[in-house]
């Protein structure tokens, strides 16, 4: 695959104030350890960890993306040239697209098994396809990472200029941008790519001030059951559940979040996308981002919940526990995080992919995105037809669930 496959024209001098559209060389690069960390995070990433160096890093080391995963990494990188700005400097990092070749659709949470299906009825290869997305990980992020003084339209445009590009060169049927923004996915649109309604459930901070004025925000009865569950399940513990940063995680600690994790998803019958070696890699790359939601009880480990935050958003992922007690899940993995979204003025709370269970505890339907170009042209209009009856579909079920809420007055 050629290393450098796509330029911009060269442009002439910006006037004040007006963001860059510097001349842009589009490459790719198949590890992130090729590209410069500072470079890589100074791009905006939204409140989403989950594309930044570390995750990706902690990912490519563990061996849960690479070789024999079905997960082939690709980095599209958009820099300005040195020659145009300052011959001394190495070349700018002003745009970038994390990248991946799948050979199947696992660990991906859009699901298009339908599709697959019928593209191989047409006598058509869906595998193998292109995914933006940040892997093994349902929640919504940018995918298109820019700097903040670029030209958002003319970096876009140079960087699906590459991704194409790439979905050419590694002959994949098609281009897929997974839990994208809703801005990226009417940018795309732009540019070709079918949009894709879904939802989740996710909990929004409309400005409480503690945790019993969210309640007070529920209905008598939802109310009266919230308290019920956390009193049940903090009673048998030996205090509120601690929220334990990466750097201040013992051996033993990274080891039982990986058995919770393992055990959970074979419960239910997924997969463990996720390799030992992975979270304590993590707790590395991301030593304050991450956190583990400790239950104790006589001083001994009996639950706990992984998370991920920043400034803008928590993220719950992997619950486990190591005895059975009465609504300890919904303390650790939800209750627990609505109070320090609070505390700590957190607007977004995003507890995983799926659960209409969490509609009753307060998280609400919220729109998910994603946008889709199959590259065979008739696949491609039987696809966006598809997508546009499935979006009323979706956007009728969502309006059903939101009067269905535990709120007295509906939020968004």
């Amino acid at each position: 695959m050629a290393d450098s496959f796509a330029e911009s024209p060269p442009t002439s001098p910006r006037p004040p104030g007006a963001l860059e559209r510097p001349p842009l060389r589009v490459r790719c690069v198949p590890s992130i350890d090729e590209i410069d960390a500072d470079a890589w995070d100074a791009l905006e990433h939204g409140p989403s960890p989950f594309l930044s160096h570390g995750f990706l890093r902690a990912l490519e080391r563990s061996g849960s993306i690479g070789r024999g995963t079905g997960w082939s990494p690709l980095y599209v990188l958009a820099e300005a040239d040195p020659d145009d700005r300052d011959p001394a400097q190495d070349r700018v990092l002003l745009g970038a697209v994390a990248a991946f070749v799948k050979s199947h659709s696992y660990g991906e949470y859009i699901f298009d098994w339908g599709w697959a299906g019928a593209a191989e009825r047409a006598g058509l290869s869906y595998y193998p396809k292109l995914v933006i997305a940040a892997p093994i990980t349902p929640a919504t992020g940018r995918r298109i990472l820019l700097h903040p003084e670029v030209d958002p339209d003319y970096a876009t445009a140079a960087l699906v200029v590459g991704v194409r590009e790439i979905a050419e060169q590694t002959e994949c049927s098609s281009i897929h941008w997974l839990f994208c923004t809703a801005e990226e996915q009417e940018r795309l649109s732009e540019h070709g790519f079918a949009p894709r309604a879904s939802f989740q459930f996710h909990w929004h901070n409309h400005g409480y001030h503690s945790y019993d004025d969210f309640l007070a925000k529920l209905t008598s009865r939802k109310r009266k059951q919230l308290r019920k569950e956390r009193r049940r399940a903090l009673e048998p513990l030996d205090g509120p559940i601690e929220f334990v940063p990466g750097a201040a995680l013992g051996k033993g600690e990274l080891a039982a979040i990986d058995r919770y994790y393992r055990k959970t998803v074979w419960e239910h019958g997924g997969m463990d996308y996720l390799q030992p070696g992975f979270f304590a890699a993590a707790a590395e790359a991301l030593p304050e981002t991450m956190l583990f939601a400790q239950a104790r009880r006589d001083g001994a480990l009996v639950a706990g919940a992984l998370f991920f935050e920043t400034q803008q958003g928590l993220y719950g992922r992997y619950w486990g526990c190591e005895a059975d007690i009465e609504f300890l899940h919904f303390e650790t993995a939800y209750y627990a995080g609505i109070e320090r979204c609070i505390e700590r003025g957190i607007p977004l709370f995003e507890a995983g992919a799926q659960g209409e269970h969490k509609l009753l505890r307060g998280f609400v339907p919220s729109p998910t995105y994603s946008s889709h170009l199959m590259r065979h042209p008739g696949f491609h209009e039987a696809i966006s037809e598809h997508l546009a009856n499935e979006a009323r579909g979706v956007a009728q079920r969502m309006t059903w669930l939101s009067e269905h809420g535990p709120y007295k007055c509906e939020e968004e």
